[in-house]
């Protein structure tokens, strides 16, 4: 396996962070993930092994304000910029391989901004994979608190207003410590205007989800308290056209399925998922 590292131009001159993750041979797909909320794409490094052992080549792009990418910490500052840089950077990926079929997966916020891609610009994707994907607030921000949180987002965009909770992410305790450890990770109170930019985001999915084009699956665990399934239930039966959308539901998973005890049989679905859209 080769491993690269790219530094890219993003919306309003951000500097953004890339690697990927390539086969010795050319590759039988590409796969491009789209990470979280606070994170990085270099904690996709394990997945991204198992997929070039598969035979994909991956790419991973640090989103402004994550990783080693440019920007306030976890301030997205507008979620069309977010979408914009995904864009350009899948783009990128195709160009380094024009025979491959295009995969995008995204997780949690990063599942928020695969599909805006998806349903925006990205008509020559072979398939979707949404992992825990943030498509819907559902009841988790009480309405004062979303007109507080709006306000900040005006007056004073970068002030904290959540925090998420590391255990949450993951029931294996070893998954847990290496997020604390990790310097790449923002352990801080989520800004205001990320807050803000992702809630009018998630507001349009129920209404453009079926416009989507290309095959969808979606990888949820049950016990996902960051994102609940119940809120997002109802957008995953909106997604494009019935015999398109696979929809997978694993019992008791937090809200990392790769990186759950299960994780094995969560990337064998992956896998086998990619290989019949192939």
């Amino acid at each position: 396996m080769r491993h690269r590292e790219m530094q890219l131009p993003g919306c309003q001159d951000a500097q953004l962070y890339a690697q990927a993750w390539l086969p010795e041979r050319d590759p039988d797909a590409v796969v491009v993930i789209s990470h979280g909320l606070a994170e990085h794409g270099g904690r996709y490094a394990h997945l991204a092994a198992r997929l070039v052992s598969s035979g994909h080549a991956v790419y991973a792009l640090d989103h402004r304000g994550h990783g080693r990418s440019t920007g306030m910490r976890a301030n997205i500052d507008r979620f069309s910029y977010l979408v914009s840089d995904l864009s350009a950077f899948v783009g990128r990926a195709q160009q380094q391989h024009p025979d491959a079929p295009v995969f995008l997966l995204g997780h949690s916020m990063g599942g928020a901004i695969a599909l805006d891609c998806a349903l925006r610009y990205l008509g020559s994707l072979r398939g979707l994979v949404l992992s825990a994907p943030a498509l819907s607030p559902g009841e988790a921000v009480p309405p004062l608190k979303a007109w507080i949180v709006r306000l900040l987002s005006r007056l004073a965009p970068g002030t904290g207003a959540l925090t998420l909770p590391a255990t949450a992410i993951s029931r294996d305790p070893a998954i847990v410590r290496a997020y604390q450890a990790d310097p790449l990770v923002f352990r801080g109170a989520i800004p205001a205007r990320t807050l803000v930019e992702l809630l009018d985001a998630m507001a349009v999915f129920p209404e453009s989800a079926p416009r989507l084009k290309v095959p969808v699956l979606v990888q949820h665990g049950t016990g996902d308290r960051l994102v609940p399934v119940a809120a997002t239930r109802p957008v995953y039966e909106r997604l494009g056209r019935a015999g398109l959308r696979t929809v997978r539901l694993y019992d008791g998973l937090y809200h990392e399925a790769y990186n759950e005890p299960e994780r094995e049989q969560v990337i064998a679905d992956l896998e086998a998922w990619i290989a019949a859209h192939l």
